[in-house]
């Protein structure tokens, strides 16, 4: 074979299309974000544009094309998209065997992380996500917005949540498995042990629903309450601020939190102008 020259170990695959259905086959569902992932391979498969592009054909200028279109959604929305390409590229090169050359996309420039959010509720807002909530037959999604105002929990940690996991006796709830790879075990507040006391233990998980149903129940309560540009995530930010504000210290807030470095803690802390520290 000549230098440069692709062939594919398996006919089948002669498109980026192929590639990422492959992927997806084969790799996303033994990753811990497997749902996130599926979800937003499943959009890309969307950019015919892109998709239809022989793999010996793409070149930079292709990729960074689709880049300039999906930077309108967003700078993080087109990292993410070009973060996938690039793995599932460097996957089939190395692990699958394809003679694919260089990845085209290490040679495109990736947009800049956006700023850090400095969302937090404003004064009103929830209360307003409450009564809106009161309105709707989604059960579990007011509880998961208190443990995440309650224990600053990000929203895939709450989903995962088991029975066997909350120890009720104690007042905590352990995490196998968090985003940093690491289990923690989180305070419960009197107000969340009386919240998980009244829900359904049928099922192994708390809450035994999909982080796509989640997504979608969140914006529908955000427009029934009138609230714009608020992410559940948000609500992270409101918990950590809120425990530095009650006068929790820096190593306690990351035993909570699940932060590892004070730095990445900072970046969710918004304190409130009549905060001590403020003042």
């Amino acid at each position: 074979m000549q230098t440069g020259e692709w062939r594919p170990k398996d006919k089948r695959y002669s498109t980026i299309d192929d590639l990422i259905q492959k992927y997806l086959t084969k790799v996303t569902p033994h990753k811990k974000g497997a749902e996130t992932e599926t979800r937003r391979f499943k959009r890309l498969l969307k950019e015919k544009s892109l998709m239809e592009i022989k793999l010996d054909e793409a070149k930079p200028h292709h990729f960074a094309s689709f880049r300039d279109k999906r930077i309108k959604d967003g700078n993080r929305a087109a990292q993410y998209d070009l973060v996938l390409l690039r793995a599932a590229w460097n996957t089939a090169r190395i692990e699958w065997g394809w003679d694919l050359g260089d990845n085209p996309l290490t040679l495109i420039r990736f947009p800049k992380s956006n700023p850090p959010r400095e969302r937090r509720l404003k004064q009103g807002e929830y209360g307003m996500l409450r009564a809106a909530s009161a309105e709707t037959k989604v059960w579990y999604l007011w509880p998961m917005i208190e443990i995440a105002i309650e224990t600053s929990m990000r929203r895939g940690e709450i989903l995962s949540l088991e029975w066997k996991h909350i120890d009720f006796e104690r007042s905590k709830a352990l995490l196998p498995k968090t985003k940093n790879g690491r289990s923690r075990w989180v305070g419960l507040s009197r107000q969340v042990i009386a919240l998980l006391e009244k829900l359904p233990k049928e099922q192994e998980r708390v809450f035994p629903v999909t982080d796509v149903a989640v997504r979608q129940a969140w914006d529908r309560l955000r427009r029934r309450a009138g609230i714009t540009d608020l992410t559940f995530h948000d609500l992270r930010h409101e918990a950590i601020s809120r425990q530095f504000e009650s006068g929790l210290s820096i190593p306690q807030v990351m035993a909570i939190s699940g932060h590892q470095t004070a730095s990445q803690l900072f970046r969710y802390v918004n304190l409130s102008e009549n905060d001590p520290v403020n003042m």
